[in-house]
């Protein structure tokens, strides 16, 4: 005999109406109609393995949302909390000097490299340390082209 399920989900008419009409109207991604079909499944007490085989996730996917459903309801099974950004690693002003950098000519160089920015950016003690691929970044978000073309001259 296998233990007692710990988070039992029994949906309310409302709920499961809710959910059907969810899941047969495409206009939620594909995770919320996911969740939506597991908590439907769950409902008619189907085992974990069961409701996880049939929509293509892993046991630990149904207990994990059965458990959201148990504790917070159906938005908190369904929708996920909004996760907190990580602050930029370069603000206005730091960014201006890496343009600044990307404008100017590397010593000894035909033309920079990411690592190559990095690196100058701690030396000028604009931070204390930085990865290549934040400096690349910054520069993709500022459009940046590091001289390899002239600026707003098309080629014939």
């Amino acid at each position: 005999m296998g233990r007692q399920k710990q988070w039992v989900v029994k949906l309310s008419d409302d709920e499961r109406q809710q959910l059907t009409d969810m899941t047969r109207k495409g206009v939620h991604s594909a995770r919320v109609m996911t969740r939506a079909r597991l908590l439907l499944l769950s409902d008619q007490g189907l085992l974990d393995q069961d409701v996880a085989k049939r929509q293509g996730v892993n046991a630990a996917t149904v207990a994990s949302i059965r458990r959201k459903y148990v504790e917070g309801g159906l938005q908190a099974a369904l929708y996920e909390k909004a996760r907190p950004k990580q602050p930029p690693k370069l603000n206005a002003q730091q960014t201006a000097i890496l343009i600044a950098e990307v404008c100017s000519s590397p010593d000894g160089r035909e033309k920079w490299t990411m690592q190559l920015l990095a690196d100058r950016l701690v030396t000028l003690g604009v931070v204390d340390r930085i990865s290549d691929e934040t400096v690349r970044r910054t520069l993709k978000k500022t459009r940046s082209n590091r001289g390899k073309f002239k600026v707003g001259v098309s080629p014939r």
